[in-house]
């Protein structure tokens, strides 16, 4: 019973957050998009329009009716955010600079053809501007965060530089370029190290968010 008024008490809460979020003005013939509750995170509100928001950040992805499976796979990124965010939270030393925050803002609209349809795309969704400027500073802590816990202290040995050479570049090479002459572990020794590296940070990564939802208070609302 403690644990029905504790999840009871969190919802009430979160519907309080929910009143103050503004409604997200729809792509299609100006209609106005109610928002609503879909998830928490640790009693952090999640809304319909932080998805909507999160999407209009994807070039090519449907704003109009958004298909569900866009919208379920951003809820995950975004339930991930939450967790990170609330872990960087407690680093004051990592909270981004306005000058990270405006070149994460830069990255963004360069992944769009101009910048007139990256803000189009944003305002069809209700984003404004200081919204936006909340969402790319809360992904630079994100990343800040993720360099200072994981990053910084991942180490790639020679021996397994080596041994990933043997086993797994050199029959890969072979098989895809037969006859050719083989790059020696000298020439492809930084490359493998890099490649290495990212796929233990995000093997780390996977584990932490793994540990961080099951020690969580995640709640989804109803389907999307």
């Amino acid at each position: 019973m403690l644990e029905v008024s504790i999840k009871l008490k969190s919802l009430v809460r979160c519907a309080v957050m929910l009143s103050l979020c503004f409604s997200a003005a729809g792509a299609a013939r100006g209609q106005v998009v109610t928002d609503r509750l879909v998830a928490t995170v640790n009693d952090e509100a999640i809304t319909y329009s932080d998805l909507l928001w999160q999407l209009a950040l994807q070039p090519a992805t449907p704003l109009v009716r958004p298909r569900s499976e866009d919208l379920n796979q951003v809820l995950e990124r975004v339930i991930d955010q939450r967790l990170i965010g609330q872990e960087a939270q407690k680093l004051p030393s990592i909270r981004p600079t306005d000058a990270e925050t405006d070149a994460a803002l830069a990255a963004f609209i360069n992944n769009f053809a101009t910048p007139a349809e990256f803000y189009a795309r944003v305002q069809s969704v209700g984003l404004e501007p200081e919204g936006l400027r909340d969402i790319v500073r809360a992904r630079v802590a994100i990343e800040k965060f993720l360099d200072f816990r994981f990053r910084a202290f991942t180490v790639v040995t020679p021996s397994e530089i080596a041994d990933y050479y043997r086993d797994v570049f050199t029959p890969r090479f072979r098989l895809a370029q037969p006859g050719s002459v083989l790059p020696t572990l000298g020439e492809r020794s930084a490359e493998i190290e890099k490649d290495l590296r990212e796929r233990k940070i995000v093997a780390d990564i996977d584990a932490f968010l793994q540990d961080a939802r099951g020690a969580a208070d995640v709640v989804r609302l109803g389907s999307l």
